[in-house]
């Protein structure tokens, strides 16, 4: 059907539907850069969901009950930018959509969370904006069990393109999504059939619908360029039990010279071919020109949830203070008040036992004081729940069967994990943490650097984290991990020593609002270092002295985790000699660095000579070997200086040199 009778058939859509494309057009060629063709080309998918089936208040975006609309394919972030602007959102002027993808507008050319109200995720890397939306109708589940359906009870939508049905972590998220059932999941394929290469045949024949069916999913298809098709579609898409894909087969760029090419898929500037694009559509409008009858349609659209939200406000007031309080807190990321009491109560009893652990199994004792507390907290592993040890007694598993579980078992899908517990997060009123083996974190990254992008406060339980595991052997001993992750700008990496040490961690990462935390924590046992108690958080100094010389000081060990104890082993041997040795814990080099100097100077004083220790690369730690008033000629390093090996963890300590005994030589080659 060609655009005209398209536009005959049903006039007003077509108006409404064209505001978006023209916007689009308009931003894309001031900006003479960004992604024309897919906002054109889900224009009539966007504007039928909008008018009838989105629940949302655009005067309120932050609304705890609203509908949930994730654009996983982010290059077309005008679609959503056009939305936001039509419906009256607060954020979304038209100054800022004539600033498109210019410096210091909230209209990024890809959508980044925290730039505007309405915008839920950050997408742009394809794939995780799919597997984002798994998380946020994770957490509907969870929280409508929870609070009943008069407080949570929404719908979570996401368009989705070929590209992000093409990234492996799709499948992570798809097959999760099938097996949890999740009813309140409406994925969008924009079916257009083209990519930046060309045509999707030349790399893909996939049957995406077969696909989802055989993920558990229901499939529906439609025309998505007719309106009747579309909200038929969207209609039996509800009603279905299962995780529904409605094939929205539509044409990229449309009505313009570069329909149905890859050249549609990029930025459409050419002046003449956009004029010729307005006119086909019937639209005799300046730049960024929308009638005032279709702006103001579009904003009784975005006033539509009003009514749902008032409803909704007298249902939540309608609750016990204590209720109220409590959601009121979740939704906030604010920690229980008897949640750090219960964490010093902790850590005092494991100064008085000393046990020697795993930082691992610590990480379980602290979780069996936290989750109690902390209901919101759900956890889960990718498989791995026995070696991560991320689950406690009495929670339950999450799932179909039980809603209200608060373990969740992820299968060996790493990158959905860390993709799912982001949604999660951005959701709001869950908790989530999950767990790996350290090396596993290669499959985790892209989310784990969105969950640092967006400052998700989300907690990477991430244990097996060095050669120390033992037999597995180098192909899951991260050596270089460490310096990955620390290298990740707005991330916290926490490397206890022990059990103590571990539980003071939690209680970092739980008091983060804008940070992740990965917790990186050993498999092999380790002894209690810390012998006093104290009711301060050493973990959040970032570095503090754990053990100081006794005579005049001459060496200065630093060290995290499971190199802690072999410093102090060090320390031992050296003061043995009368060479006064001091040993730092440096637990979290992130927090250590926003210390105060004054601080910093009296844990890391001018004069000693400085090895570090530490079983993974060097990378970074020069930062604090000759930086902060150290010298390069009197700092070494004794940690791996390349991959490991298949043997027992105390074989392989010895085999690559990280030793008590090595490290008091360095020191004394050093003095």
């Amino acid at each position: 059907m060609d655009l005209t009778a398209r536009a005959a058939r049903h006039p007003d859509h077509w108006r409404r539907a064209t505001c978006i494309r023209t916007l689009a057009l308009d931003a894309v060629a001031a900006a003479n850069s960004g992604h024309s063709g897919m906002p054109m080309g889900m224009a009539d998918v966007a504007t039928v969901l909008f008018d009838n089936h989105l629940r949302f208040d655009a005067s309120a975006p932050d609304w705890a009950n609203r509908d949930r609309f994730i654009l996983s394919a982010g290059h077309g972030s005008m679609l959503l930018y056009a939305l936001l602007y039509l419906t009256g959102s607060p954020d979304m002027t038209l100054e800022q959509v004539k600033n498109f993808r210019q410096l210091g507008a909230i209209t990024a050319g890809h959508p980044e969370y925290g730039h505007a109200k309405g915008i839920e995720t950050t997408t742009g890397p394809l794939g995780q904006g799919i597997a984002n939306a798994v998380g946020f109708a994770m957490a509907e589940e969870f929280l409508r069990a929870k609070w009943g359906k008069k407080i949570i009870d929404h719908y979570t939508y996401c368009i989705a393109g070929d590209g992000c049905l093409m990234e492996g972590v799709s499948q992570e998220a798809i097959g999760l999504a099938g097996r949890q059932e999740l009813s309140r999941l409406i994925v969008l394929w924009d079916d257009n059939g083209i990519t930046i290469d060309g045509k999707v045949s030349i790399a893909d024949r996939t049957d995406q619908m077969a696909r989802f069916a055989a993920s558990g999913w229901d499939v529906f298809s439609c025309d998505g360029h007719d309106p009747d098709a579309i909200d038929a579609a969207i209609t039996a898409a509800k009603a279905s039990p299962r995780p529904a894909m409605i094939a929205c087969k539509t044409h990229i760029a449309i009505g313009h010279a570069a329909q149905d090419t890859a050249k549609g898929h990029g930025a459409l500037t050419d002046a003449a071919q956009l004029k010729a694009a307005k006119d086909a559509y019937g639209w005799p409008h300046g730049p960024f020109e929308i009638p005032a009858d279709l702006k103001s349609w579009w904003e009784a659209v975005g006033a539509k949830g009003q009514a749902a939200r008032h409803a909704w406000e007298a249902d939540f007031a309608a609750l016990s203070d204590g209720k109220k309080a409590e959601f009121t807190r979740a939704f906030a990321c604010e920690m229980p008040k008897k949640l750090p009491a219960a964490l010093r109560a902790l850590k005092k009893a494991h100064v008085e036992k000393a046990p020697k652990i795993a930082t691992r199994t610590a990480s379980q004792l602290a979780l069996e004081v936290i989750n109690p507390i902390l209901g919101e907290h759900l956890g889960g592993s990718a498989d791995l729940t026995g070696s991560n040890n991320t689950n406690t007694k009495d929670i339950g598993t999450f799932g179909p069967e039980d809603r209200r579980g608060r373990h969740i078992h992820y299968g060996i899908r790493e990158h959905g994990m860390a993709a799912a517990m982001n949604g999660m997060a951005l959701h709001g009123g869950v908790r989530p943490y999950g767990g790996t083996f350290m090396v596993f974190t290669d499959y985790a990254r892209p989310s784990m650097r969105l969950s640092a992008l967006m400052g998700l406060p989300v907690t990477y339980v991430m244990t097996h984290d060095s050669i120390g595991l033992g037999e597995d052997g180098p192909t899951h001993q991260p050596v270089e991990h460490l310096a990955m992750l620390r290298a990740t700008p707005n991330t916290l990496v926490i490397r206890p020593a022990d059990a103590v040490e571990t539980a003071e961690a939690w209680e970092v990462a739980l008091s983060q609002k804008t940070t992740p935390t990965v917790l990186a924590l050993s498999r092999q046992n380790l002894p209690t270092l810390r012998q006093t108690h104290t009711a301060k958080n050493m973990v959040a100094q970032g570095g503090y002295v754990l053990a100081d010389a006794e005579g005049k000081r001459q060496a200065l060990l630093m060290a995290t985790g499971s190199e802690v104890a072999i410093a102090m082993a060090a320390r031992d041997l050296l003061q043995a000699e009368g060479i006064g040795t001091r040993v730092v814990s440096m637990p979290c080099w992130e927090i250590f660095e926003e210390t105060d100097e004054a601080y910093r100077k009296r844990v890391l004083p001018a004069g000693p000579v400085r090895v570090a220790v530490e079983a993974g690369i060097r990378f970074g730690w020069d930062r604090w070997l000759y930086g902060e008033r150290g010298r390069r000629e009197k700092s070494g390093f004794v940690g791996m200086h390349g991959f490991g090996a298949s043997a027992p963890a105390e074989d392989l300590y010895r085999h690559f040199g990280i030793t008590a005994e090595a490290v008091a030589a360095k020191v004394k080659s050093l003095l």
